[in-house]
């Protein structure tokens, strides 16, 4: 069966000064940093152009911050940007607060506390996981189409959906402790597949450079 990878690219930092969880809020844009973490993920898959690696599909989600951050890879790699609703960010029932205990004490939300393994505060991981799969098999098809065995695709997408999809990739249960998550600001979740199945997972970080000082506050 022809292998197809197809590399989970999460945006770059936000530009949040008042630290709210943003979701999936419109205009929020890059920072300075993340526009720079953007330009160095463009720079990595412009290596793997030279070497004959180039990604032949590049698509993102609706939400500006993807946007953006795709905007360089495709500049490099002579791509247009695909937009695909399925890898937005994962509904949360707070967006748009600061998320910090003082709120969470509050009696208004102690019913969205109920089952922390779904979780009941927004969108079910496994939900997650398989719109992001769906969309992820997809891209592998379209990429095949354009470059045949060994092409490579690319889905700029969030922390959260693209780790659901990890741990549903790797045969891993769903819920677990947010501050565990192996997805930072502009990271690689990258797929291989194998026809239609996952044979592997990797994962790596083009812009580790500038995670150091970046802020840490999720979009959900």
């Amino acid at each position: 069966m022809p292998r197809v990878t197809v590399h989970l690219l999460r945006h770059g930092e936000v530009f949040n000064p008042d630290g709210v969880l943003y979701g999936r809020l419109p205009e929020f844009h890059l920072s300075e940093r993340g526009r720079a973490m953007a330009d160095m993920v463009a720079e990595h898959f412009g290596v793997l152009a030279n070497d004959g690696a180039a990604p032949v599909y590049l698509v993102a989600s609706p939400l500006t911050r993807a946007q953006e951050t795709a905007q360089p890879t495709a500049a490099v790699l002579g791509l247009d940007i695909v937009t695909d609703p399925r890898i937005i960010e994962a509904e949360n029932h707070f967006e748009g607060m600061k998320v910090n205990k003082a709120e969470l004490l509050k009696p208004r939300h102690w019913r969205y506390f109920l089952n922390p393994l779904r979780p009941s505060w927004g969108e079910a991981y496994s939900g997650q996981a398989a719109r992001m799969l769906e969309a992820a098999r997809d891209a592998r098809r379209r990429a095949f189409e354009l470059g045949g065995d060994g092409a490579s695709a690319i889905m700029v997408s969030h922390q959260l959906p693209i780790w659901s999809a990890r741990r549903s990739a790797e045969g891993k249960r769903l819920w677990h402790d947010p501050r565990n998550r192996e997805c930072t600001l502009a990271s690689l979740t990258t797929l291989t597949f194998d026809g239609d199945d996952i044979v592997d997972v990797a994962y790596s970080e083009p812009a580790a450079a500038l995670l150091p000082g970046a802020a840490t506050t999720p979009g959900a």
